[in-house]
């Protein structure tokens, strides 16, 4: 159903590390989902979720029994991930850290924003699936946090991507969302809030940029790709309704 496409980081293309975000193209999956959704809870097909998941591993060439992934619900919490999943229950979780390189860590996304960690130092990782609420409750806070404590990282070796997520021109929020943001960013709430016709848009890039930079971290890299923009390779939950699929992205580190 199309060529394979995905993107990676320039700062994170380290010899030790292997990393990707994986667009829609390329899959199994019919309308609404085309074609490489990898979501196995927005109604496609499990037996084309799997192939999917397949395919997008092998882009990296991962197998796909080496994923660690949890039930994203829009939290803080972390999980270390010392082995593969290997079929037990989901966990609920937003944010991932491991330094185990038999592990791939994987989440899907469709609006809310990826975000990988890499510390070159004590080679470990981290990836984040924050949205509005997980960037005001401060999930890319929580991996740097988690990282330092479990691993020994120092913010300032990491290096971090900030990947496709729904930007700035296409993100209104309401005045609950508006509120919650100006108590979780105090004085630099404005740089991420834009007025607009009436409306308030939020920015999530810079946000989660702010949260990071505010803990010591030096290097970070923002794709600046919006999800609602570019249809032909992201799905986005508000540019395409309530059926979408979902997109992958993955770290590991390279044994």
């Amino acid at each position: 159903m199309g060529p394979f496409r995905f993107y990676q980081f320039e700062t994170l293309m380290q010899p030790d590390l292997i990393h990707a975000i994986v667009t829609r193209q390329g899959g199994v999956s019919p309308e609404p989902w085309y074609s490489l959704n990898v979501g196995g809870n927005v109604g496609d097909e499990s037996a084309r979720v799997r192939e999917n998941l397949r395919r997008a591993c092998g882009v990296v060439g991962r197998d796909p029994h080496s994923i660690f992934d949890v039930w994203q619900v829009h939290s803080s919490r972390v999980v270390r991930a010392n082995r593969p999943r290997s079929g037990r229950e989901l966990i609920k979780a937003d944010v991932l850290i491991s330094n185990d390189p038999g592990v791939t860590l994987f989440m899907r996304f469709a609006d809310c924003v990826p975000i990988f960690f890499y510390d070159p130092v004590h080679r470990a990782i981290g990836l984040v699936h924050s949205g509005w609420l997980g960037t005001v409750r401060g999930a890319s806070v929580a991996a740097v946090q988690a990282m330092a404590e479990a691993f020994g990282t120092h913010p300032e070796d990491l290096c971090v991507g900030i990947g496709p997520a729904i930007g700035p021109d296409h993100y209104p929020i309401g005045p609950e969302v508006v509120e919650r943001v100006r108590k979780a960013f105090g004085s630099s709430a404005g740089n991420h809030l834009r007025i607009h016709d009436g409306e308030v848009y939020l920015n999530l890039w810079s946000a989660n940029r702010d949260l990071l930079e505010r803990e010591g971290v030096k290097s970070v890299e923002v794709a600046e790709l919006c999800t609602a923009c570019h249809l032909e390779d992201w799905y986005s939950h508000r540019g395409e309704g309530q059926i979408t699929g979902r997109f992958g992205a993955m770290i590991a580190l390279d044994a």
